[in-house]
């Protein structure tokens, strides 16, 4: 046995050495008439074989605007059918995608518009409070006396074509329409010329990931990374074309444009959107109207789905799988997900966008204990190993480290910066994650934390994961996040930050931290208590924990972070910190 936390995982399934269209074009021609899409919002539905045509019209209308391979074209919008032809258009000329999050805003846009130095940028007029037009001519005003197609901005040098996705006509912009209209004048011989000079290492997709410096770096990734992680992703999940997947996680992201898009497809299944973005009413709806049988999530959409008010009253029972992802999910929480949404089948993924973005996934043939407890194995054609982070020899198995990955999922490497890509793919090939875990005798995996999010208290290592799973054992908490805030005599001391069920009063600060006495070490349970309604959360859904940090210091600073080793404030008073309340009682003995 190898007693390194070291494995990796072959296949009698060789890699699909193929373009994306080139795979969209197979699946087609075998299940035509299969249901490739379903929108919901708008009230759309496309077989593999009408999909195919919309494609194709914007692949050509693409090449009409000069567009050619290896040139990027942006796209900044909530999820909507266009967001997946504008995925397989550009895949089929061989331009790259570059995916805006929604969420951006002036600043944010216009540094990824002059990072990425795209051709085009296609956006939507607005989402909720978020207005994308006025924001685009505020960074772009030159946009407002161009010709549509022919911007010229010094701001932007390399950006000429802006396509809204409406019909109204907005100054220096394509509507919908008149962008796919472009296509029609333009024969399939050209559009076929343009696929035969593609090659499956070509870059095909940029995704921007936050980086330590505070400004995003793009992920280079190649039909190769995505196609391949899309198929191996589905073929552990076990789908197939009678498959309908639920979508509410957001495409600009890794999961819903690989894990998600690009799995489905490859697989023959349907696409269904529930919603613009995540609203968990809409997501359970979609869910028994189109009789899914897969659903997608991260942790916190599946907390969100489970404590909806209308939960019981929604009919789930076609599920019967799907992938829970982007963030370590509470042990507490996929044993609800499994019982009381239908998912025996369910799995847990887990990866980073650098690699493509899936690394490890559980097996449906895993017993309950190793789906609820790990994030799996290693998947088909890659290598995964721990480190010391201080040395980079790979642990003992059972010995926290620095999770390694290595295979053809790797990206290519940061767009424009190649000291940042050396610093995370070292000489041997090896993606360095930056998460810390443990491998097990079987090659099982469990996540502690991230190396940046590891507490030391008074020389104690400490992984907030470990407590984060015990407090989600505790019936009246729905959610724990778990930080470190500064202390003077340890160094560092505990935060818990945690979501209530239903709106009564919490417990008192010290009547939490005797419930957690005699179940964890003394030294892991936390000395201060926060109660709050939400977490500030990145579009995707994971816990931006340096916001809390962030508050929680000034809280600290201020005198007014609950504390439970202080004296207990008379009962029914509260101790407020911003709109966070914990009400304070009676010290428990």
């Amino acid at each position: 046995m190898n007693r390194r936390s070291y494995d990796s995982c072959g296949s009698e399934k060789p890699l699909l050495g193929e373009t994306i269209g080139e795979c969209l074009d197979r699946v087609a021609a075998r299940y035509p008439d299969n249901e490739l899409l379903v929108s919901i919002p708008r009230g759309l539905r496309f077989t593999y074989r009408e999909f195919v045509a919309v494609v194709d019209r914007a692949a050509k209308a693409f090449l009409k605007l000069g567009i050619r391979r290896g040139d990027r074209v942006a796209i900044w919008s909530i999820n909507n059918y266009e967001w997946v032809v504008a995925q397989f258009a550009t895949a089929r000329i061989g331009a790259i995608l570059v995916n805006v999050n929604p969420a951006y805003r002036t600043h944010e846009l216009e540094y990824v518009l002059k990072e990425s130095r795209v051709r085009a940028l296609i956006l939507i007029e607005s989402f909720k409070s978020a207005n994308y037009l006025d924001m685009f001519y505020e960074v772009c005003p030159d946009a407002r006396r161009s010709e549509p197609g022919h911007l010229e901005s010094w701001r932007f040098p390399h950006l000429r074509s802006v396509i809204f996705i409406g019909s109204e006509q907005h100054p220096g912009m394509l509507t919908r329409r008149t962008f796919t209209e472009l296509g029609d004048e333009l024969g399939d011989e050209l559009l076929q010329d343009e696929e035969e000079r593609l090659d499956v290492d070509d870059i095909i997709n940029i995704q921007y990931t936050s980086g330590t410096t505070g400004f995003p770096k793009g992920v280079l990734l190649t039909h190769n990374n995505i196609l391949n992680n899309a198929y191996s992703v589905g073929e552990l999940l076990g789908l197939t074309p009678e498959d309908r997947v639920c979508v509410p996680v957001p495409f600009y992201h890794c999961f819903g444009m690989v894990i998600s898009n690009l799995a489905t497809i490859a697989h023959g299944g349907t696409i269904v959107i529930p919603s613009p973005s995540f609203d968990p009413a809409a997501t359970l709806k979609a869910v028994q109207e189109e009789r899914c049988t897969v659903l997608h999530g991260v942790p916190t959409m599946f907390i969100d789905e489970l404590e909806e008010p209308e939960f019981d009253s929604y009919d789930l029972t076609s599920l019967r799988k799907g992938i829970m992802a982007g963030a370590p999910c509470p042990i507490e929480v996929m044993r609800k997900v499994e019982e009381r949404m239908h998912m025996p089948e369910i799995l847990i993924a887990y990866g980073q966008t650098e690699a493509s973005p899936a690394t490890t996934m559980t097996r449906a043939e895993d017993s309950l204990e190793r789906r609820v407890s790990t994030v799996g194995r290693v998947m088909p054609h890659q290598e995964l190993k721990i480190v010391d982070p201080a040395t980079n020899k790979t642990v003992p198995r059972g010995e926290a480290g620095e999770i390694c990955f290595r295979g053809y999922m790797v990206m290519s490497g940061y767009d424009n910066m190649p000291e940042q890509t050396a610093e995370t793919i070292d000489e041997h090939g090896w993606l360095h994650s930056g998460d810390t875990g443990t491998m097990d005798a079987d090659g099982y995996v469990k996540i502690t934390g991230r190396i940046k999010n590891m507490i030391i208290r008074g020389g104690e290592n400490i992984y907030p994961r470990e407590i984060e799973e015990f407090l989600h054992t505790l019936d009246f908490i729905a959610d724990a996040q778990v930080i470190g805030v500064p202390d003077e005599r340890l160094g560092e001391e505990l935060l818990a930050c945690i979501r209530l069920h239903g709106a009564s009063a919490p417990p008192t600060p010290q009547a939490l931290r005797e419930l957690c006495k005699g179940k964890i070490a003394s030294f892991k349970i936390p000395r201060y208590w926060k109660a709050v309604d939400e977490y500030p959360m990145t579009i995707t859904g994971k816990v931006q924990k340096f916001k809390l940090r962030e508050a929680a210091e000034r809280e600290l600073a201020e005198g007014t972070l609950p504390d439970s080793r202080a004296a207990a404030a008379p009962a029914h008073t509260a101790v407020r910190a911003g709109a966070d309340v914990l009400t304070a009682g009676p010290a428990v003995p």
